[in-house]
């Protein structure tokens, strides 16, 4: 596609995007029973090309969801454990001697994929998860001075597990910034769980999907995506939004505004603007309204709004303060 950012979108391309992301959504669905929050999430990753951070407890599908969208675009899936011992080039690649060939060749690690899943990344060491930063961040590797690019489209799904956190390491603010959004998943209702049973005893899960669509179709939604219509206006509430959390003092009572450490960085609001517009190509629409920025408020601020203990010691949430925030702001 040749089309300037700002071409309008016509409906035609509106038309095929939505034929796109209803065959994706049929063949999650096949796997996938409920989250449908998860699956907004993923689609909306899938659509700007960003990271998503899941926390949740064991045994709330995020590998089958992660294999599911994966395979929906016949995309190559890794999924890497992440232990204290986990090291670098067990992720990234190494060189690897060849006794016959007397020379070096490399081998690529399994972050080289489309999808990786990088499961309890908060186990994995401080230098481990600096390598995954580079790939995350310049979508790139760097093994024995070579640089190998990252297969395109390329997207980190890292989970952690709120509840266990003997022998975990922090993720550092910078890490938790390249991702676009975080999502927290609850426990399915009663109807959805006695469904993945019934599935998982029908075998539904071991049966291959026949809905798919190709890597180019990826590309050609992340192309249309990135030239949804932004209106200055809604631009505007964004960046008022997110200044807010920067300067809680002057916009929130005394009674929140002195939980808060730090507030968002300038990458919240280009993960608002690249997010609502995702989630306008999903509603069918080609340009951003004020309730595609608030529908994913907590997604892009939750990880990027640093409270303090007291915070904690109060059982004050980040939701909650992100609320307050985006009440002090007109919407457009």
């Amino acid at each position: 596609m040749n089309q300037s950012q700002d071409a309008a979108l016509t409906p035609n391309e509106m038309e095929r995007a939505g034929r796109i992301l209803e065959t994706i959504v049929r063949s999650y669905s096949t796997k996938v029973v409920g989250q449908s929050g998860l699956r907004t999430s993923l689609l909306v990753a899938l659509m700007t090309g960003g990271h998503v951070l899941l926390e949740s407890v064991p045994g709330l599908a995020k590998t089958t969801a992660a294999e599911a969208i994966a395979d929906a675009v016949q995309a190559k899936f890794q999924r890497i454990q992440c232990t204290p011992d986990l090291l670098p080039s067990d992720i990234v690649g190494t060189q690897v001697y060849d006794p016959g060939a007397r020379a070096f060749f490399t081998q690529l690690g399994p972050i080289h994929a489309n999808f990786v899943l990088l499961d309890e990344i908060n186990r994995a060491s401080a230098k481990t998860q600096s390598a995954m930063l580079e790939a995350m961040q310049e979508r790139q590797t760097s093994i024995g001075g070579e640089i190998h690019e990252l297969p395109r489209p390329f997207l980190v799904l890292a989970t952690q597990n709120p509840i266990e956190q003997e022998g975990t390491y922090h993720l550092p603010e910078a890490q938790l910034d390249r991702f676009l959004i975080k999502d927290v998943l609850g426990y399915p209702s009663i109807a959805d769980e006695a469904e993945i049973v019934r599935r998982v005893g029908a075998g539904v899960y071991d049966d291959e999907s026949n809905a798919h669509v190709t890597l180019d179709d990826v590309n050609y939604l992340q192309q249309l995506t990135r030239r949804v219509y932004l209106d200055p206006a809604v631009l505007n509430y964004i960046v008022q939004a997110v200044y807010v959390t920067r300067h809680a003092s002057q916009y929130l009572p005394e009674s929140l505004a002195r939980y808060v450490e730090y507030g968002a960085s300038p990458r919240a609001s280009i993960a608002f603007a690249s997010a609502a517009r995702a989630l306008a190509v999903l509603n069918g629409r080609d340009h951003v309204i004020p309730d595609d920025v608030k529908a994913f408020r907590h997604h892009v601020l939750r990880h990027r709004m640093i409270l303090n203990f007291e915070a904690d010691a109060d059982g004050v949430s980040p939701e909650t303060v992100i609320d307050a925030c985006f009440a002090t702001v007109r919407v457009p």
